[in-house]
């Protein structure tokens, strides 16, 4: 008998924040079972196993991710959309290291799978921000990959705490906008 209040969805929002908090890599089945109170067979209820867990955690990240991107380019166009875009994706990650980490090399099962339909929305809400400028539909995934290569890049150098140089992280990010803003309308 499940216990009350908990199914799939509260298992897999308990996995993610549970994940943003010791790592995804540090994440397991026992460690989630005692946050939400219960034995680890129990999960089995809820979830097949902990490759399912991150699966379904990836889609959640990547739903969130979406909704925060897309939300943040509304009503912008061009390099006011890129910096809206940029600075949503990077407060996503920071916010949420272990979950955006279960989106990396994640591949959705097909064109129905979760995974795919909320990675179709997080492209979507990129390419609004493309639409601010000239990109010829044949650059279009180059642009796209160029964009996610700096703000993933960034986000998760910054969550590794990589960055021991002085300058000023905000105004590093600031001239990577700067920069991609650039190389767009130069294309």
């Amino acid at each position: 008998m499940p216990r009350v209040g908990l199914d799939p969805a509260a298992v897999v929002a308990a996995g993610a924040a549970l994940a943003d908090e010791v790592g995804l890599a540090n994440l397991t089945m026992g460690l989630l079972a005692e946050r939400v109170g219960v034995r680890t067979p129990s999960l089995y209820k809820h979830v097949g196993g902990q490759e399912d867990l991150n699966r379904r955690i990836a889609a959640l990240a990547l739903s969130e991710a979406a909704d925060a991107v897309g939300g943040a380019v509304q009503g912008y166009a061009g390099r006011d959309a890129l910096a809206a875009a940029a600075r949503a994706f990077r407060a996503f990650v920071l916010e949420h290291p272990g979950r955006y980490a279960a989106t990396i090399g994640m591949e959705p099962s097909g064109p129905d799978d979760p995974l795919a339909i909320a990675g179709q929305r997080l492209l979507d809400a990129f390419m609004a921000v493309l639409r601010g400028y000239e990109v010829r539909e044949s650059d279009v995934d180059h642009a796209l990959r160029m964009l996610r290569s700096l703000c993933h890049g960034f986000a998760t150098l910054q969550v590794a705490n990589a960055f021991q140089w002085s300058a000023d992280i905000d105004e590093s990010f600031e001239w990577l906008i700067a920069f991609a803003d650039r190389g767009l309308r130069a294309m």
